[in-house]
């Protein structure tokens, strides 16, 4: 027996790639549901490989009784009038947005590394997906907090413009264009050139002068790996269009070589170690694009601090950024609570 699932904001890049990971991993499905706004209503939209198209049904009106799992990927906004209506309903929803994820009562999860808190998901009957650049991190982060305990983390991310959603993509592209044509550049999404330029803001700023992405990154770290670890985040956008990067450096309690680092980053899941000190070496989001690992190259000894490392991690933000965590959410809480048959 599979679930009857609905995924909403299908329309969107992480919607479509929501259906196509579900496709993909072959999750045990009974149904499949696109939900979108009422302007998308009736638009159809691939399921994955299979040649099976979805007409995507009205938010408005969708009825998810009967449902067993919602994937969220619209937004704040819809994730705030829909998903009690859906968690009411008894189907649990996975939320892409960050409008849950600081919520004490519901869970924050990234499977590789906090599987075990899936379990207090009933309290709302909703669970949320965490920040693109935290998962990537997190999933790196595990094997090395586990081993030698992480005090303080520095990170500085070089993000995506497909974090920004299509619009970010398109900007990105037709600025290039114009660039190359000499047509005038304006930006729209971004608020400064992104083409051939970068852009130290991403999200509102907030009243201490870090961005709400950075203060993402802070919070949300504390609560998927340990509240004790001191982090500070700066979060950039570049001009690439898939694919997060982040330079981290990181402190730890006990000693720790960069030998016996890579030794559990190369046996950690989810992790896939690629550090050959040469030329080209390592891997950068071109690489990562399409991929679900969380790739880490360039680890080294911080010879500046006690038990200091230095690490480079890339992934690609639609997937394990977004939507593959939140299909290996549904995953773990098919096996662990609403097994089927």
């Amino acid at each position: 027996m599979g679930y009857r699932v609905a995924v909403v904001g299908a329309t969107g890049n992480v919607g479509r790639e929501m259906l196509a990971i579900l496709a993909e991993r072959e999750f045990p499905l009974n149904e499949i549901t696109a939900i979108a706004s009422s302007r998308s209503t009736g638009t159809e939209i691939e399921f994955g490989d299979t040649g099976k198209l979805l007409k995507c049904k009205n938010i408005e009106h969708f009825d998810f009784a009967g449902y067993d799992i919602a994937l969220f990927a619209a937004g704040s906004g819809p994730a705030k009038e829909y998903a009690p209506k859906a968690a009411a309903a008894g189907c649990v929803v996975i939320d892409n947005s960050s409008l849950y994820r600081m919520d004490p009562d519901v869970p924050l999860i990234v499977p590789e590394v906090n599987p075990d808190a899936i379990d207090g998901y009933s309290k709302k009957n909703i669970i949320a997906n965490p920040n693109c650049s935290t998962a990537q991190m997190v999933v790196a982060l595990k094997p090395l907090h586990d081993l030698a305990t992480i005090k303080r983390c520095v990170v500085s991310t070089y993000q995506s413009v497909s974090g920004a959603g299509k619009a970010g993509m398109d900007e990105l592209f037709e600025q290039s264009r114009a660039i190359f044509v000499g047509d005038p550049v304006e930006p729209k999404k971004f608020t400064k050139q992104i083409a051939f330029n970068v852009i130290p803001h991403i999200d509102v700023f907030m009243d201490d002068g870090s961005t709400k992405e950075e203060w993402k990154m802070v919070v949300e770290t504390k609560k998927i790996l340990d509240p004790k670890i001191k982090v500070n985040a700066t979060c950039v956008r570049v001009p690439v269009f898939v694919g997060h990067s982040e330079a981290i450096n990181l402190e730890f309690e006990k000693d720790i070589s960069a030998a016996e680092a890579m030794d559990v980053l190369r046996e950690a899941p989810g992790v896939m170690l690629v550090d050959k000190r040469e030329d080209g070496g390592y891997v950068t989001p071109i690489e990562c694009a399409g991929d679900g690992a969380t790739y880490v190259s360039r680890v080294r000894e911080d010879p500046t601090v006690d038990n200091g490392l230095t690490l480079w991690c890339v992934s690609d933000n639609l997937r394990k950024g977004a939507a593959l965590n939140a299909v290996q959410i549904a995953e773990l809480l098919g096996r662990r609570h609403l097994k089927k048959g």
